[in-house]
């Protein structure tokens, strides 16, 4: 797919053209850059790994790329699961310890 404006291919764009198409559009306050960022936003919540999204976005260093790495928690799910009940097992062992002192 190719991107064409008045039937001619579009191989370039400047920052006048940017500026003058939000305007059109009645955008106010964006980016060129916030179109990559939602890109690869997106990229990273339909599961693509860090070092995949690095290649295919071009960042030079891996530091670049971890900005994104908080919309990639899945992998923390079985890690945060292993206190699940922590609170409740210790609240119950409070109230057993508390009945036994009491009698």
């Amino acid at each position: 797919m190719s991107l064409t404006y008045q039937d001619k291919p579009v191989d370039r764009t400047t920052t006048k053209a940017w500026y003058a198409a939000l305007e059109r559009a009645g955008i106010e306050d964006f980016r060129w850059h916030d179109l990559r960022h939602t890109w690869a936003s997106w990229h990273v919540q339909r599961g693509t790994s860090l070092q995949e999204l690095q290649e295919l976005g071009g960042w030079a260093t891996f530091e670049m790329v971890l900005r994104y790495a908080h919309l990639a928690a899945d992998h923390l799910k079985s890690a945060a699961s292993r206190i699940e009940g922590t609170i409740l097992a210790q609240s119950e062992k409070s109230k057993k310890l508390k009945l036994i002192v009491s009698e």
